[in-house]
């Protein structure tokens, strides 16, 4: 990533989040909330597979207790990506966290369309199971509060029970308990705090990627290939009509004609990480995805969700324009390449 335009690292960041806040608000609008809850369930056990134990090792903390060791970790990994959290630790069977408004996941007015079922299966999804990853059948995640339900912050505590827990008990809620004093002086230290301003850029756009990486695939195969790429083809492609105008002031572009376009998506990719970019007067390609990188084997479905993206930027940029795919390297055609040109006119009737 290139830091020319520091601005554009923080909107390509800010691009992915908003992306995949879309997807599950278009998931509420146009399947229901049982179906957005079960999304949202896959994208975080998904995740939290993933990431979990490799992110304990990584950040330190595999030698504490099972409860202080899940909460620190969800602190941490939450502060590096740029997520307003806090942490207490009562006891070494009880920890806290706080997930502070305004919500990252959940920016702006998109919270008042979040249900409650949709944050709680978030919880299911990641914090129920932190137990069973750790192999400690009494370790639970009890929730005092949600945003998505009006309450002040998304916050509750782990606790490492008497007993082992039925798998119904991993998560539950207790909204009436008292929050702890959150001491910044008694948080985990940040080393990403002390980072270079790039670093962290790099950081919090790889974080806000990750949630997309994973919902795209959850989505497929939830819904099947035609209705994912329906679902989130439109929202994406709605969010990339939304953010044209920001990241094209952050890209310093100004023009409204297929080299700009072309620019503009050029340096985005930049922004994205991806490597072999290369652009001219109405083409621009890449040798990598970025989005994808770790996924393996994508399904063809994929490409299309992310590419509607693109296509959306591109159509508020100029209705006048059309996106075409010319190559696919999800496909083996050794890179994306895509021509951008004015749109056919419809034929007379």
């Amino acid at each position: 990533m290139t830091d020319s335009h520091p601005g554009l690292a923080q909107e390509v960041a800010d691009l992915h989040r908003a992306a995949f806040t879309g997807l599950v608000l278009a998931a509420v609008a146009r399947r229901g909330t049982p179906a957005a809850a079960e999304l949202v369930f896959a994208i975080f056990r998904r995740q939290h597979r993933e990431r979990f134990l490799p992110g304990l090792h990584k950040l330190g903390l595999a030698h504490l207790p099972h409860a202080v060791a899940a909460a620190q970790y969800h602190y941490l990994s939450n502060r590096i990506g740029g997520v307003a959290v806090d942490y207490a630790r009562e006891s070494d069977r009880k920890a806290w966290i706080r997930y502070t408004p305004p919500r990252w996941l959940w920016h702006g007015t998109a919270i008042c369309g979040i249900p409650g079922e949709v944050s709680r299966a978030m919880l299911r999804g990641w914090h129920a199971q932190n137990g069973v990853s750790l192999g400690n059948p009494r370790l639970g995640f009890v929730c005092t509060g949600q945003v998505a339900d009006g309450d002040p912050a998304l916050e509750g505590y782990y606790l490492e029970h008497e007993r082992d827990l039925a798998p119904e008990e991993r998560l539950r809620f207790a909204r009436a308990k008292a929050s702890p004093d959150y001491d910044p002086a008694a948080m985990p230290w940040v080393e990403a705090l002390h980072w270079p301003a790039e670093r962290l850029r790099k950081a919090h756009r790889n974080y806000a990627m990750e949630y997309l990486r994973t919902a795209i695939p959850c989505a497929i195969d939830l819904f099947g290939a035609a209705e994912a790429v329906a679902l989130v083809g439109l929202a994406l492609r709605q969010v990339g009509m939304q953010w044209r105008a920001p990241l094209a002031a952050a890209a310093g572009l100004t023009g409204r004609g297929p080299v700009e376009a072309a620019a503009l998506l050029a340096a985005i990719a930049l922004a994205q990480g991806e490597r072999g970019v290369e652009h001219d007067a109405d083409h621009v390609a890449q040798t990598s995805w970025a989005l994808m990188r770790g996924v393996a084997d994508p399904h063809p479905a994929a490409f299309a969700c992310w590419n509607a993206l693109w296509e959306g930027l591109v159509a508020a940029h100029d209705p006048r324009l059309a996106l075409t795919v010319e190559r696919r390297l999800d496909l083996g055609e050794g890179a994306f390449r895509w021509r951008i040109a004015p749109r056919p006119r419809p034929q007379p009737v």
